[in-house]
């Protein structure tokens, strides 16, 4: 009881200082496929809410859109952590993301007891999208890059509901397009001068040596992660992109955490110590 008592008055500092801010969290991984996480991330969204916070939640799904493809016999390819998207690849993204993840998080915190609303780019034209540019003769196809996020709309929105976000959009001519989803929440975090950014990943955070757990990063600046940003590979490097980007436009600080951990956003947000990566300008 005593420790319990302790985490409370540990944590009330933190509701104090985020009371009425926004928080924009990107799940991702194993917390939304293992049903105990799902479930435990639900709760800690439902929290945030009523101690006085925004969250607004941005998904992807690529474990899922991988298996899908794989089912179909299509090709699966990522460079730079990126996936590689034809017209039939975004045509799945979009399948697997707005009819099946958005609605599984959204009906999650629904029943939790907090109404959540879902929408990905194409809603209300939350997003401008354009192709993104890629260096070299790299061409990822149908990849998109947000130029502009409909705050207005989101604002709206979470005066009354949990905004849940599937990262698909289109640009001015109508054509789909597949967003990375940390792309994507960092781009909206930054447009909503957004309190906090919050990755859940399958890793501890930012780790200096991929290979051992115990070398997590425990604190960053920007300034660290863009020296650092050439040299890394794979679903890491667009973390700390879209992480950088936002401290940058405004973001208080962005955090990367193990979604594998139970209630891993609250640890995060309402302890001293925390438990991932903390980005600060």
């Amino acid at each position: 009881m005593t420790r319990d008592v302790a985490t409370l008055l540990e944590a009330l500092p933190y509701i104090r200082e985020f009371h009425g801010r926004t928080v924009v969290i990107k799940i991702g991984g194993a917390a939304m496929t293992d049903a105990g996480l799902t479930h435990d991330f639900a709760q800690d969204i439902v929290l945030l809410r009523y101690v006085g916070l925004y969250p607004i939640v941005v998904h992807g799904g690529g474990p899922m859109i991988t298996r899908l493809m794989e089912r179909l016999g299509m090709n699966v390819e990522f460079v730079g952590g990126l996936r590689v998207s034809d017209a039939d690849t975004v045509e799945v993204a979009k399948m697997v993301l707005v009819g099946k993840q958005n609605k599984d998080i959204v009906l999650s915190l629904n029943r939790h007891g907090q109404s959540a609303v879902g929408i990905c780019g194409d809603d209300g034209n939350l997003f401008r999208v354009r192709k993104m540019e890629t260096p070299g003769d790299v061409d990822l196809g149908y990849v998109g890059e947000i130029e502009r996020v409909d705050v207005d709309l989101l604002n709206r929105i979470s005066e009354n509901y949990i905004p849940v976000i599937a990262s698909v959009g289109a640009d001015i001519n109508g054509q789909s397009y597949n967003i990375n989803a940390d792309e994507a929440a960092g781009a909206v975090a930054e447009a909503l001068g957004a309190y906090k950014l919050v990755f859940l990943t399958d890793v501890p955070g930012w780790l200096a040596d991929p290979s051992d757990e115990a070398t997590r990063i425990s604190l960053a600046t920007t300034d660290h992660v863009r020296t650092r940003l050439d040299d890394l590979s794979g679903g890491m490097r667009p973390k700390l992109a879209a992480c950088l980007h936002a401290v940058e436009g405004g973001v208080r600080a962005a955090h990367i955490i193990d979604g594998r951990a139970p209630h891993s956003v609250l640890l995060e947000l309402f302890t001293d110590e925390g438990i991932g990566t903390k980005v600060v300008p």
